[in-house]
């Protein structure tokens, strides 16, 4: 432009301006492509694991290695829903590198996209975009409380003191149909099989470990206030957390919009990945707990006992859980009082009562509760309070 004003204008103490813009576009071109080689990164998210409410510091370096130095770096890229990052890289030694924080991360799975570092000449004159691979995510797990003792533990939800601890977890799983030998008893008959086939088949059974305990975090997307569903997953992590540390053999089943279990049956191999679930879990649940419930081939249905960690009590859900109530698979319920993380004043709830009533452990938490006291069965006012 300036060459052309130049040659409009008549103007000859231009020309020599105009070359030389035209000079530092070509350098700058030049530069920055001949810098532009491949990268190295290294990533440090930090050895230790991050609960909610920690401050996260994410280190980054860089080695370039192109035929240039690198004139100046900028790292961009997206952090799940904490945004879009920009630092721009300083020189150390031969690497560039940044530290980011972030303060007081909520819990979640926060997945790095778009990473990518900027090299541009020190006018800003030309740019290039180089890719750099993607990190993975940065998991954040929920804060869970230490739990000596729990609500179902107390009262006359009580065995002794004990909750089951000796309980051989086992049940008898259909393995097969065989033909039926001379003298062999009826109670195993395999009537469809029978029909079909036009003869007596009898069911081969085999002895199979079942869960004890199914820990159930209903994820309901209609029943979320403030941080109502954090609050669920804090109960849920912690109750488990509890049941592992006795032995008891365990899995997590999260009610999301796609269902999922993790088991839970080793402290060294197993709380990892149910942490890492319980990071991950979204309010998006669209299937009631009590069909869930119902199905027998769900790890929650067929657990011997069953904690619903839930901000729902609909009559279809109490009816299951009481259904349960008389059988020997024990069931219990915490009740996140949703509306009152939206300051709303708790509402009465007679179907914690029915369920009291029916003999299913019960506990209620409210916003500013102490949830480690609430989980373990301090302030029974509350679920009075709940039903008036």
């Amino acid at each position: 432009m300036v060459y052309l004003a130049a040659w409009a204008f008549g103007s000859k103490p231009l020309y020599p301006v105009a070359a030389g813009l035209l000079l530092a576009a070509a350098l700058a071109w030049a530069w920055v492509h001949l810098a532009n080689g491949p990268l190295r990164v290294h990533r440090n998210l930090g050895e230790r694991e991050y609960v909610e409410g920690d401050e996260v510091q994410i280190a980054v370096a860089i080695e370039p290695s192109g035929l240039l130095p690198v004139p100046g770096a900028t790292l961009v890229e997206r952090v799940g829903n904490l945004g879009e990052q920009r630092h721009v890289l300083r020189r150390r030694g031969s690497r560039l590198a940044i530290t980011y924080v972030f303060p007081r991360v909520s819990r979640g799975r926060y997945v790095f996209a778009d990473s990518r570092v900027e090299i541009s000449d020190p006018f800003g004159l030309h740019r290039v975009d180089a890719p750099l691979p993607s990190p993975g995510a940065l998991l954040v797990y929920p804060r869970l409380v230490e739990l000596d003792r729990l609500f179902s533990e107390s009262g006359a939800h009580a065995l002794e003191g004990r909750r089951l601890l000796l309980r051989r977890p086992t049940g008898f799983d259909l393995h097969s149909v065989r033909e039926h030998t001379q003298g062999e008893s009826l109670r195993h008959v395999h009537w469809r099989s029978t029909a079909r086939r036009g003869q007596l088949m009898v069911k081969e059974l085999e002895d199979a470990p079942r869960d004890e305990i199914a820990v159930l975090l209903d994820a309901d997307a209609s029943a979320v206030a403030g941080e109502s569903f954090d609050v669920q997953v804090r109960a849920a992590g912690s109750i488990l957390q509890a049941y592992l540390r006795r032995g008891r053999r365990s899995v997590l089943v999260v009610n999301s919009e796609r269902p999922e279990s993790r088991k839970v049956h080793s402290a060294s191999t197993d709380t990892r990945r149910a942490l890492e679930l319980l990071a991950a879990a979204e309010p998006t649940g669209r299937t009631p707990a009590h069909t869930l419930l119902a199905d027998e081939a769900s790890a929650a249905a067929r657990a011997l006992e069953v904690v619903v960690v839930t901000a729902r009590v609909d009559r279809p859900l109490v009816d299951r859980l009481v259904q349960r109530a008389p059988s020997r698979r024990t069931t219990s319920l915490v009740f996140v009082d949703a509306p009152t993380f939206a300051g709303v004043a708790p509402a009465r709830e007679p179907a914690l009562l029915r369920l009291s009533g029916a003999g299913v452990a019960v506990a209620v938490v409210r916003n500013g509760d102490d949830l480690a006291a609430a989980l373990q069965g301090a302030g029974a006012e509350r679920l009075e309070a709940a039903g008036d």
